[in-house]
This record gives C-alpha cells, structure tokens and sequence, in this order.
C-alpha cells in the first residue's frame, strides 16, 4: 500500500494522511522524531501533529481510548498487541514503525490476535 486510503472528511482522515508522510522513516528504538521512529514515538507524534495527544508508551496509548470489535473498526483506529502498536488503516491494513532495519510502511496486519482501540470520537 503506498498511498493514503479514501476517508471521510474527519479527524481520523487527518491522522492517516499525516502518518502516510512517513512511510520509508527508519526504525529507530526510542525515536519519535521524523527522523526515526519506534512504534509508539510514530503514534505520538502523528496523532500530535493533528492535536491529539497520547502518552509515550503502547501500552498507555492502548489505555488512551476504549476497545473496538474487528468489525467496528475503522481507519485511524489504533491496533495494539503487547510490545507493538500501529494506525490502522482498514480493510486488513495498518501502518506502523515495526521493527530495527525495516522502514515505516503500511501493509497487511500481521498481528494474531490485535486489539483495536478508538481514541477519535
């Protein structure tokens, strides 16, 4: 997946359209600048850059909002197993900062068993 998919006009619109900015930033551990990013710097700082903070952490940002079915969930929804967290996308597709020596990219969801969590609206 190389371009932003079609939202409405809202918020989570907004998020994934600034998340899609990064793809190809470098895994960095601790990062959470453009300049490298792991997997919950990537959230804190796109989410930032629409006005909504979150807290630094996976775990703490998966605390931020409240659980959502698979079925419920949409694009700008966050996506969390223990230890990664990503944006998801819709349609079977996140975009995260996975792991060291693999760029930011969007994709299909790997996770066995995520949890989505809404954090919009």
């Amino acid at each position: 997946m190389s371009a932003a998919p079609a939202i409405d006009g809202s918020l989570a619109s907004a998020v994934v359209a600034e998340a899609f900015k990064y793809i190809g930033t470098p895994y960095v551990s601790g990062g959470a600048s453009p300049s490298g990013f792991d997997c919950s710097g990537f959230l804190q700082y796109v989410f930032a850059q629409v006005g909504v903070s979150l807290p630094r952490t996976s775990s703490a940002q998966a605390a931020a909002g409240y659980r959502v079915s698979a079925s419920e969930a949409r694009a700008g929804d966050l996506i969390y197993q223990p230890g990664h967290i990503g944006i998801y996308l819709g349609d079977g597709q996140h975009i995260a900062a996975r792991s060291p020596g693999t760029p930011l990219k969007a994709g299909p969801v790997y996770m066995t068993s995520p949890q989505y969590i809404r954090v919009l609206g």
